[in-house]
């Protein structure tokens, strides 16, 4: 089965009544995020509030969830919740086809436009339909011949940012990290060791509901997050005068992973930045093998001031070169995507909207590997300062 990727332009159903309009716009601010309501008043809502491939997009009752905050108005005609799109199930076109949650990849199963209220999926022209006119919770949506029914009308977001409230649907709040999240494929750093020796957690003690956790890694007990927090003050390694907590990527057979610009890679995550003394980086692309460099390739900075700053490297010389890319208030639940295409591009997606970076050819000699948590940008003598940072959602995939 061929897969597929990306981004929907707003217009609500009460601006477009008699018209076909594409969700689309070049616009990035024209991007909105918000809840889709329909039959009965329930939500286009992500079952369990996974980010899995393959999740369930179903009507479920309104709850302010991530898992049913959408964001809507993006260049590519895409809907888009937990950094990934709203699709049609193997780019099916009959009538019945299911309606699920996956990597975006910018094909017409993902690509939705709008008229009468209806949201029409244009590889196969038919509307997104409660399936069998039902408002009940868990009913798994579809498309459908677009009849104008209230079963296939739906209502936009209209707002300009997502809730406020963090998610609580589909994270056990009783569990380590290791039981809400894949950990398999990543190794933790945390701030304390010996000087330049940062403690390191393996893969396979993070892995399950008992897996690993501590005052600087752990499940939120309120909405089930995985919590990073990283003083001003700890332990560092030799090459940075900043403290993390922070997820490095590996690959399932305990290696560090360690691959090439060429293919697709790609990094999606739900979080919020609980609380930050001056910036912290949240995520990032980094230099692997291949070279003497110890830089990254992009970080993703969140500012005390709600900025989102993408930080992109000049050369594996160094040099960094920031980009504003978004705005979110402090506490307030986000997304994000960091990829790379083609061996030469990066791909920044916040809240909806992205941006393209060009990858200079002095990285081409370099493997690359991902890194996620709380990674401070500020160092002093307390260790109460600081960044915490909680993820709802966090993938990788390649290909």
């Amino acid at each position: 089965m061929k897969r597929r990727s990306k981004l929907l332009a707003v217009a609500t159903a009460a601006g477009v009544a008699g018209t076909l309009s594409v969700l689309g716009n070049t616009n990035a601010s024209a991007a909105t995020a918000g809840q889709i309501t329909g039959l009965g008043g329930k939500c286009v809502d992500i079952a369990s509030g996974s980010a899995a491939n393959g999740a369930h997009v179903q009507l479920y009752d309104c709850n302010g969830t991530t898992a049913q905050t959408w964001t809507v108005g993006n260049s590519d005609n895409s809907v888009r919740a937990l950094g990934k799109c709203m699709d049609v199930t193997a780019a099916a076109t009959t009538n019945g086809s299911k309606v699920q949650l996956y990597d975006c990849n910018g094909t017409s199963a993902q690509k939705w436009t709008v008229s009468n209220g209806e949201l029409v999926n244009t590889a196969s022209g038919k509307c997104l339909d409660a399936t069998d006119n039902s408002s009940a919770n868990s009913n798994q949506l579809q498309i459908w011949t677009c009849t104008g029914a209230a079963n296939q009308n739906w209502t936009l977001p209209t707002g300009t940012t997502p809730p406020t409230s963090p998610p609580s649907g589909g994270l056990n709040t009783s569990v380590a990290p290791g039981g809400n999240f894949n950990l398999s494929v990543w190794e933790l750093q945390e701030p304390v060791g010996s000087p330049g020796s940062p403690t390191t957690i393996s893969s396979s003690r993070l892995q399950g509901s008992g897996g690993f956790q501590d005052q600087y890694f752990y499940t939120d007990g309120s909405d089930g997050a995985m919590t990073f927090w990283a003083p001003e003050k700890g332990v560092t390694t030799p090459n940075s005068n900043y403290a993390r907590s922070e997820l490095r990527e590996m690959n399932s057979n305990g290696s560090a992973a360690d691959w090439s610009l060429s293919g697709s890679h790609r990094m999606n995550a739900t979080l919020r930045v609980v609380s930050v003394t001056s910036n912290v980086c949240v995520g990032q692309i980094h230099l692997g093998s291949g070279g003497t460099s110890t830089k990254p390739l992009i970080e993703l900075y969140y500012h005390s001031n709600g900025d989102v700053v993408a930080g992109v490297e000049n050369s594996p010389d160094g040099g960094q070169t920031t980009h504003t890319v978004g705005h979110v208030a402090v506490g307030t639940t986000w997304n994000y995507t960091i990829a790379v295409s083609g061996g030469n591009t990066i791909d920044l997606t916040v809240n909806g909207s992205t941006t393209h970076y060009a990858i200079p050819s002095s990285f081409n000699p370099y493997k690359q590997y991902f890194k996620a948590g709380s990674y401070n940008q500020s160092s002093s003598s307390s260790t109460t300062n600081g960044a915490r940072v909680a993820f709802y959602a966090l993938t990788v995939a390649h290909s």
